[in-house]
């Protein structure tokens, strides 16, 4: 019911910057809360930055100060600013969703994008 589309990936070096966008459609009553995850050549894969609804935000340490999150409700879209890039964040860069499905549900979803690459060279 809900896809989710990533961009703004691409080959950057080190102490640049990128920008990530995911798109939400679909069929939802609402979002809950939206976040990107990363997943570098042999590491799990990990919380990068994550927001509530509400505007809560939360960062992985790796990223704090650099990264920013934020979200446009009217188009159901999450960014990610990173800045100050090093080449440890190097990863494929996958957007996450936990949506609502009806007014009157208290049971989330999760969703996931395909993931978008960001390289940063040194």
């Amino acid at each position: 019911q809900v896809q989710l589309v990533e961009s703004g990936g691409g080959l950057v070096q080190a102490g640049g910057s990128l920008r990530l966008s995911c798109a939400a459609s679909g069929r939802f009553f609402s979002i809950s809360g939206m976040g990107w995850y990363r997943q570098a050549p042999v590491k799990q894969r990990e919380l990068v930055a994550a927001i509530t609804s509400g505007g809560s935000t939360n960062y992985a340490d790796s990223v704090k100060g650099r990264f920013t999150i934020s979200k446009d409700n009217a188009k159901n879209t999450v960014y990610l600013q990173m800045n100050s890039l090093k080449p440890e964040d190097t990863a494929v860069y996958y957007c996450n969703a936990r949506v609502i499905k009806t007014a009157q549900s208290i049971i989330e979803f999760q969703y996931w994008g395909q993931g978008t690459q960001a390289t940063v060279s040194s």
